[in-house]
């Protein structure tokens, strides 16, 4: 690309980038489903695994005695960050997460690389994937101590917050919908700024990824992979009602692909369209 097109389209490499991707995980989805699978799987456990350190330093800070409260908000910040490592592992496992997909199938929807039928069975099968990885650690720490006591109170507090979303009906739907939004339109720019070749260092893109994932969890954003995770390894060990939690799930879903498929996909993919002014 001349330099006069850089200027004018300098998220194109960002662009390609994706589009190659796509291919690969298109291919590998079609021809090798089960071990895509298992890429998939390693991201739900990836992200169970973090998601209960974060919930044990949050556990950890909140039992050491303080009159004030401060140590909750510390334990937070600090278990965020720990959490933020979560999609750090996930990238350069080369495991499969829905919500980064949720914007590279976009991307070549908008450039007609991919069916929407085809898109739409990829990021199925990608959560499923994550689902099916979800459960296995979810089984695993319902016969171990992994998430007794006070890590079990946290967890549990979170879940209740969660579904307290679904039960306030119209107003906590809406507020869980624009959080699932802006969490994953965080976790995209991150990806984003990965792919588009500015950031050459592997500690400068893992910085990235850990902050962007930071701001989700320290702010509370929405998840949908994350609290798919989150209900399973609660609903085994200490029950939950999974139609709140289905409905959950459901509206997350549909507002992670609007903040990661449509505000960064879809947007970039339009910026960066050199059809437009050929």
């Amino acid at each position: 690309m001349s330099r006069s097109r850089e200027q004018l389209y300098p998220g194109r490499q960002f662009i390609d980038t994706a589009l190659d991707a796509l291919d690969s995980k298109t291919r590998m989805s079609r021809e090798l489903t089960v071990p895509y699978l298992q890429r998939a799987a390693m991201a739900g456990i990836i992200i169970g695994v973090f998601y209960g350190a974060y919930y044990a330093v949050v556990a950890t800070f909140d039992a050491i005695p303080a009159g004030d409260g401060t140590l909750i908000g510390v334990g937070r910040f600090l278990g965020a960050l720990v959490f933020g490592w979560a999609l750090v592992f996930i990238y350069y496992s080369k495991s499969e997460l829905l919500t980064s997909n949720m914007m590279v199938a976009t991307i070549g929807l908008y450039h007609k690389r991919v069916s929407a039928r085809r898109a739409f069975g990829l990021l199925t099968l990608c959560y499923l994937g994550n689902a099916l990885g979800g459960l296995l650690l979810a089984t695993i720490v319902r016969f171990s101590s992994l998430a007794s006591g006070a890590v079990r109170e946290q967890m549990v507090h979170s879940v209740a917050v969660k579904l307290s979303y679904i039960e306030a009906g119209l107003p906590g739907m809406s507020d869980l919908f624009m959080r699932a939004v802006l969490c994953n339109l965080m976790i995209n720019i991150a990806v984003l700024l990965v792919y588009n070749g500015a950031i050459k260092g592997d500690i400068t893109k893992a910085l990235a990824m850990v902050m962007s994932v930071f701001i989700f969890a320290f702010l509370g954003l929405e998840h949908s992979v994350a609290n798919t995770v989150l209900f399973l390894v609660v609903g085994l060990s200490a029950g939950i009602d999974p139609v709140l939690a289905a409905s959950n799930v459901a509206i997350a879903l549909v507002a992670n692909y609007v903040g990661g498929g449509l505000l960064i996909g879809a947007y970039y993919a339009y910026a960066n369209d050199e059809r437009r002014t050929a």
